[in-house]
């Protein structure tokens, strides 16, 4: 007696046999638009119909050619769709699995569940682990293919294109400020740049209840900040940011969001006690004043991201309280043009590329 059809290959005649996807042949070389032969999903994977994908400074890094990657590759690592095929061999969380089933993924891609980190379940801290968009391919494409773990089960009522960026940006912010046990409702929350990631970490921290407080280097983002919940807001370019926060008694967090090592260093000297410079977004080294660090007991932290619960629990937190991302939408032939608003900091504040 023959085997079986899998459920890939009993689907297959409903799929097309070629999809559009943007691709990058090299580092710093072009967009290209091309159509990929569409392949089935294998043992353990989801092919994904996508609706919306993220624009993501971490896209750079193929753009650009920061890391060494597998070129061709299609980046991007904010995606949200629905499910077009399923692959034999579904593990984990196959009696949840259906083909339409509203799903997406983040920048965690996969991994082995055996290594250390994974048996302590830092999924995203993997050692044999694979970044969506960065190692294989991405969303930036009308289908992608996505390992079963890193799938994220989104609901039907929340726009795709506001939740794309939920799934890095988003995740990034809201699961490091909740592993933080030391930081409670009320106490101060700073968050260094009001940009793609700093504007989700104000409305973040002001849901879970905290005192926060905007810093920027200008006086132009202050009423964008109050309205996203900032109780207080410190412009560097006419303070000392760190004298001010001490002023409040110091913060138990500084979430630095921006990229600039010479402005991050210093702000340690604006914590309290016991207080945490969270480190989410740093370009080049930056120099701390060991003392600062020791009179207070204060630490520098980083976090990666977050695996597929993570990033339900940040959705569903987002739904339940009214964190929004502000976003611009671009068709994929503009691809261009959204990824140097993204790269030139102009965007308001993330850029999607939406099915049309």
């Amino acid at each position: 007696m023959p085997p079986a059809p899998t459920a890939q290959k009993a689907e297959a005649s409903n799929l097309p046999k070629t999809y559009r996807a943007i691709q990058v042949s090299k580092a710093k070389g072009p967009f290209e638009f091309v159509d990929k032969e569409l392949k089935l999903p294998g043992p353990g994977q989801v092919l994904v119909k996508v609706e919306a994908c993220g624009v993501c400074h971490s896209d750079s890094i193929v753009k650009e050619g920061e890391w060494p990657v597998p070129y061709p590759l299609v980046p991007g690592h904010e995606v949200i769709g629905r499910v077009a095929a399923l692959g034999p061999n579904l593990r984990s969380r196959a009696d949840k699995l259906k083909l339409g089933s509203r799903v997406g993924t983040g920048w965690e891609g996969g991994h082995c569940f055996t290594c250390k980190p994974c048996q302590k379940g830092a999924f995203q801290c993997c050692e044999n682990g694979t970044v969506n968009g960065i190692f294989k391919e991405g969303g930036y494409a009308e289908y992608v293919i996505v390992n079963e773990e890193s799938v994220v089960f989104i609901p039907e009522d929340i726009d795709a294109a506001e939740a794309a960026p939920l799934l890095c940006a988003g995740v990034t912010v809201y699961n490091s400020l909740r592993n933080i046990p030391a930081a409670l409702p009320g106490d101060v929350v700073a968050v260094q740049g009001i940009g793609g990631l700093g504007h989700l970490a104000v409305q973040f921290a002001a849901a879970m209840g905290f005192h926060v407080v905007a810093l920027s280097n200008s006086d132009a983002k202050r009423e964008l900040a109050r309205e996203l919940g900032a109780k207080d807001y410190i412009d560097g370019s006419k303070a000392d940011q760190a004298a001010e926060l001490q002023k409040l008694g110091g913060a138990k967090v500084i979430i630095a969001t921006a990229p600039h090592a010479n402005v991050i260093g210093p702000l340690v000297k604006g914590l309290g006690l016991d207080g945490t410079l969270l480190l989410l977004a740093v370009s080049g080294e930056i120099s701390v004043h060991p003392g600062a660090l020791i009179a207070k007991r204060t630490s520098i932290k980083g976090w990666p991201s977050g695996s597929a619960i993570d990033s339900e629990e940040t959705v569903k937190f987002a739904q339940q309280t009214g964190v929004k991302t502000r976003i611009e939408r671009f068709p994929m032939d503009k691809i261009q043009e959204a990824y140097e608003r993204m790269h030139s900091a102009k965007a308001r504040f993330r850029c999607v590329l939406v099915d049309q």
